[in-house]
């Protein structure tokens, strides 16, 4: 096949043909061509050879060149497409090391192989075209609704033609007892876009919490013009989910809005996702208040929270119990989810139990370590002491005001107790240092001798083992394993020492063995600190 005057504008009559079937620019078709009638040249005129075709965008026309780059005599290895500077003076005034020969070839005869290669690498650019077309174009609709239909199921994976392209529904993101037939409509999430080499990967979910989130900005119209914002959301698709609301205008209730006139919006949302029931909860900055709208339906009497290790006590009337809890743990785990806190549910009675279980402790700690009567002991702890270095070192005021304590009694408390504080302590370090502890680690500011002889126990006796432990081991901390989460133990956990104490700690440490640079951490901060800045100037 020669490329001759009557087939020169079919070329971009073809482009412009294969451009519209597959919605991509004609001037990407027509660069595949030009690729397709080089090669073709080059297996007329030898593989080593630059031979380049240029189509005229408005006749058809192809022309083949034949390009030579001028090297240096050095570096001459292909006699094909480079000359050097002596070759070149043969055909242009003043040749410099970099510039161009171009000379016209004649067009080739395409034989029947290499027009078979040229319609490959033709179709292959047009598919590479098609591909970048289509994650270009849903790229940016990742984090929204489609709608499309169901073409075909696949290992439990339902394929849906969403138009330009094909997403993929896969069995752990489709609500449990939905299915679905070749043709049925159906809507989802577009929860991620992959650019793979078979193509973009278009990943849709239904059981994703923004789905519901995306689905009752559909349906309020308060939520869409942000008066009315989704806070967070808590799903056990198909069968309960929570949603916290805020309105940021005073006149407008939020729950109140998204429920509907009699319901009719929540009720739109719920046949959506094959009647799951919603809670819909209005949100509170105060985490215990927002908590306790969280575990409605169930009445909550105490919250207790501990921002620290991220979780939060409950107490609840004995007989509502099986209701905050719920069904398998459903109302706790969606409550939890939406909090981002660990939930402990109590009853009164088992709350009662435990306080006076403690209130005992405390007391045979006082009367076996400060020898008091009970009593006194118990006027201890009433008044809020839980330990010994509490009484050792507290402000003497705090003593002078309980009952029948006068400022000697006092003084004599405070010294019993720091008597029994540093012979604890000299018996944890003859110990520690029996196991080996070296000075290095005795003397690192913020370790008390009991935390020592912990660190040794777990194997840790110089300072270089303590710079290599991390935060979590020292502190201890929670770890998500299969969606669930799990508690890590810390070394210095029962001396209450903090996950940013912990890192101070160790981060000292590695700063006095030269491990780190604290010019280098001041840096680190402020750029920090500059890029924080930034994203809150760009919200």
């Amino acid at each position: 096949m020669a490329i001759t005057s009557a087939n020169q504008l079919e070329l971009l009559q073809t482009a412009e043909a294969v451009a519209r079937e597959k919605m991509i620019d004609p001037e990407l078709v027509i660069e595949a061509m030009e690729e397709s009638l080089a090669r073709a040249a080059k297996s007329r005129y030898g593989s080593e050879m630059d031979i380049r075709v240029s189509i005229d965008r408005k006749t058809g026309r192809a022309t083949f060149t034949r390009v030579r780059t001028v090297v240096a005599d050095e570096e001459l290895e292909n006699y094909q497409a480079e000359l050097t500077v002596e070759q070149a003076k043969q055909y242009m005034a003043d040749p410099q090391i970099g510039d161009t020969l171009t000379d016209e070839v004649p067009p080739v005869e395409m034989g029947r192989i290499a027009a078979q290669s040229a319609k490959q690498v033709i179709l292959q650019k047009v598919r590479e075209a098609e591909r970048d077309r289509q994650f270009e174009e849903f790229k940016d609709r990742a984090g929204t609704i489609i709608n499309g239909v169901v073409k075909r199921e696949e290992y439990g994976n339902v394929i849906v033609d969403i138009g330009r392209g094909e997403g993929i529904l896969r069995r752990n993101e489709k609500i449990g007892r939905e299915s679905y037939r070749n043709g049925d409509r159906i809507r989802c999430f577009i929860k991620d876009v992959r650019r793979e080499a078979r193509g973009p990967q278009i990943f849709l979910s239904r059981t994703s919490p923004e789905f519901m989130a995306e689905l009752f900005k559909m349906e309020v119209p308060e939520i869409y013009d942000n008066i009315i914002e989704i806070k967070a959301v808590a799903r056990d698709p198909g069968s309960r989910a929570k949603i916290a609301v805020i309105s940021y205008d005073s006149s407008i209730d939020p729950v109140g809005a998204c429920v509907g006139m009699r319901g009719s919006r929540v009720q739109a949302v719920v046949n959506e996702l094959q009647g799951e029931k919603i809670d819909i909860i209005p949100w509170n900055e105060d985490v215990p208040t927002f908590l306790v709208n969280a575990l409605q339906p169930a009445e909550v009497t105490k919250v207790v929270l501990d921002e620290e290790a991220e979780r939060i006590e409950v107490v609840v009337p004995d007989e509502q119990l099986s209701l905050a809890i719920g069904r398998r743990g459903q109302n706790v785990r969606l409550a939890s989810q939406l909090t981002g806190l660990d939930i402990d549910i109590m009853t009164e009675e088992d709350e009662s139990q435990r306080r006076q279980k403690e209130f005992e402790e405390r007391t045979q700690l006082f009367m076996a370590t400060l020898d008091l009567d009970e009593f006194f002991a118990q006027l201890l702890v009433s008044e809020g002491f839980s330990n010994l270095e509490e009484v050792a070192y507290v402000e003497l005021d705090e003593l002078l005001v309980i009952d029948g304590v006068d400022e000697a009694t006092a003084n004599e408390l405070q010294a019993r107790a720091r008597d029994h504080i540093e012979a604890i302590n000299r018996k944890a370090l003859e110990k520690a240092v029996e196991m080996g502890v070296e000075q290095s680690l005795i003397d690192f500011e913020g370790l008390t001798p009991q935390m020592i002889e912990a660190l040794a126990d777990d194997g840790v006796k110089t300072l270089e083992d303590f710079a290599t432990c991390a935060d979590w081991e020292l502190a201890g901390g929670w770890t998500t394993v299969d969606g669930e989460r799990v508690k890590d133990d810390g070394v210095l956990e029962k001396f209450d020492v903090s996950l940013a104490e912990a890192q101070d700690m160790v981060m000292t440490a590695r700063i006095q063995l030269g491990w780190v640079d604290p010019a280098e951490l001041e840096a680190e901060a402020e750029e920090a600190e500059e890029d924080a800045e930034t994203e809150e100037a760009g919200a």
